[in-house]
């Protein structure tokens, strides 16, 4: 429960942003995933977005819709596709991107740089070994 009430905490300071610019939280993430770690099928990005597979069905069709993705077939095998950001995508991250780091400049003040680093590495820790365990 004290994670799910942080992340509550965390996101209340960044949906007035995505609600400004008509972004779901889950449409973001897809966006950032797709930023960060290019190219992706949809399984994939399902997986590094934390998005079940249904929902990312809905979200990748109105993000098509708004150009923030396109669709791609894979060139070997024609029945699979990958998800890529495109330009738009890009753009509007790129908007966001002033107020996105003041938020969180604003959260690593709140807390100090030593503990903000100290709870993200622990963070990253908890993916890390659960990531392992289902190996």
């Amino acid at each position: 429960m004290a994670l799910l009430r942080a992340r509550e905490i965390i996101m209340s300071h960044f949906r007035p942003m995505l609600a400004r610019h008509d972004i779901t939280e889950q449409q973001w993430r897809v966006l950032r995933v797709l930023a960060e770690a290019g190219p992706l099928e949809a399984t994939e990005l399902a997986n590094h977005a934390s998005i079940l597979p249904p929902s990312l069905t809905r979200i990748i069709k109105a993000m098509e819709e708004r150009r923030f993705i396109t669709r791609n077939r894979v060139k070997d095998d024609g029945r699979r596709t990958r998800l890529s950001i495109s330009p738009a995508g890009l753009t509007l991250i790129e908007e966001l991107s002033p107020e996105r780091l003041a938020i969180y400049e604003a959260i690593e003040k709140r807390f100090g740089r030593d503990q903000h680093e100290q709870l993200l590495d622990m963070l990253e820790e908890l993916i890390r070994s659960e990531r392992g365990s289902q190996s």
